[in-house]
């Protein structure tokens, strides 16, 4: 943190109190409030923590305003257009971008950590075949710790680092497994010669009764798909990740948490919803009076996949993600796929209605993601599952640097009470 030397002034009861400040390198400045209830007796209220800086931080910085989302200070657009997803791993977890020999290295460890003990495979053998995949892979990601004792300790940095690489590489390889488990096919082991996401799809689609060949364009919309969804500063999850890894629980465990999390539909569902409401519409000539209803205040639907919470402009992620939702829709077509053309023709009228302009409901990352992924023949229940593995890496870079910080401390966030005070206990024959 760059200190400036400002401060603030809070009158309260009388006394005045100095509160410092801190000027970051991008965003708003900061108003330190850690000595607020040691010397004023008082804590702040923020339901959501929507204007608290939980932590600092050098990994991703957002401006919605201006729809910028940054990596290390490399804008999403460039990184998703000249880049590939391990690169991307390798620059958040390291702080630059790699050089060939470091990127051959990285490559070449996250490739030889694929495969899962084998004995993890009875764990999938334990769920019900109809089990969503998130649920699956909240299991067995925190069943983890309990094969990998040697990357458990996270005040060795050589085990942190390990446990790094580990679960970037088998994130993939878990999910792909129960994806298989779920629809009752033969799980599918990983193969070195492929990279990161042709390695996913292969373990996804092939069959052992046949050749799969893995398009590569649709290797490269899965890739551009994981280094959108890398990292988003400290949302939801991250925020999960960060205040279960404050407690010093190991890094499978805090991944879990960061997985379970990801599961709600306010967060990581958002592009399942999005394939749903689509599913919902069924057919294009239904479009016009889907849109009515969006635009009627009376009414509950609303339009998902379009607009951010974050993002009040655009989504820099979406102008990358829908280049690639064209290209995959030309290689597989969409003229036997209903929801795909209502898809289509739904962008094209968000894109150029008034309404749609004026409020900025703009085609965002999850419209386009849950498109491809529609397209690829994912199932819905897969959506999630996809997310949680490409944001592994921003949950794990977050990870490391909350490790490493001396501030670090366990969380403990405070509570306004508005429950009964003290009163004595009534016993039962008198109540």
């Amino acid at each position: 943190m760059t200190d400036t030397q400002k401060t603030a002034q809070l009158s309260l009861n009388g006394e005045t109190y100095e509160l410092p400040m801190f000027s970051p390198s991008a965003g708003p400045d900061v108003l330190d409030i850690r000595k607020l209830y040691a010397q004023a007796g008082v804590f702040t209220y923020d339901p959501g923590f929507t204007s608290t800086a939980s932590c600092d931080s050098t990994i991703t910085y957002i401006d919605g305003g201006k729809g910028e989302l940054l990596h290390r200070g490399y804008p999403i657009d460039q990184l998703a257009s000249k880049s590939h997803h391990l690169e991307v791993c390798y620059l958040l977890l390291y702080g630059e971008l790699p050089t060939a020999a470091q990127l051959e290295d990285f490559e070449t460890r996250v490739t030889r950590h694929t495969m899962v003990h084998e004995q993890m495979l009875n764990f999938f053998r334990g769920f019900r075949r109809d089990a969503h995949p998130m649920a699956t892979l909240v299991g067995v990601v925190g069943a983890m710790s309990a094969f990998y004792h040697d990357s458990t300790d996270i005040n060795d940095p050589w085990q942190r680092e390990v446990a790094a690489v580990r679960l970037i590489a088998k994130l993939p390889t878990i999910a792909a497994m129960a994806y298989k488990y779920s629809i009752g096919q033969p799980f599918v082991y990983p193969r070195n010669d492929l990279d990161y996401a042709a390695n996913f799809l292969h373990m996804c689609f092939s069959v052992p009764a046949e050749e799969y060949h893995v398009d590569p364009i649709l290797a490269r919309a899965m890739d551009r798909i994981f280094i959108l969804h890398a990292d988003h500063e400290q949302n939801a999850s991250t925020s999960t990740v960060r205040l279960a890894s404050s407690s010093g629980a190991n890094p499978f465990a805090c991944i879990a948490a960061g997985i379970a999390c990801l599961w709600g539909p306010a967060h990581g569902g958002a592009n399942q919803a999005c394939l749903e409401m689509l599913k919902e519409i069924g057919t294009v000539d239904r479009i016009p009076e889907f849109i009515a209803r969006a635009k009627d205040k009376n009414d509950p639907f609303r339009l998902m996949g379009f607009g951010h919470r974050v993002y009040k402009n655009t989504d820099p992620r979406a102008k990358v993600l829908k280049q690639s939702a064209d290209e995959v829709l030309e290689l597989l077509g969409v003229e036997n796929n209903p929801l795909l053309q209502v898809a289509k023709e739904l962008e094209q009228t968000a894109l150029n209605d008034e309404y749609f302009i004026e409020k900025k409901l703009f085609p965002n990352v999850d419209f386009y993601s849950g498109i491809i992924l529609e397209a690829m023949g994912f199932p819905t229940s897969m959506f999630t599952p996809i997310f949680a593995l490409s944001r592994t890496v921003g949950w794990i870079s977050q990870w490391k640097e909350m490790i490493a910080d001396p501030q670090n401390k366990i969380g403990r966030p405070r509570q306004l009470y508005l429950g009964e005070t003290a009163r004595d206990y009534v016993d039962i024959e008198n109540r």
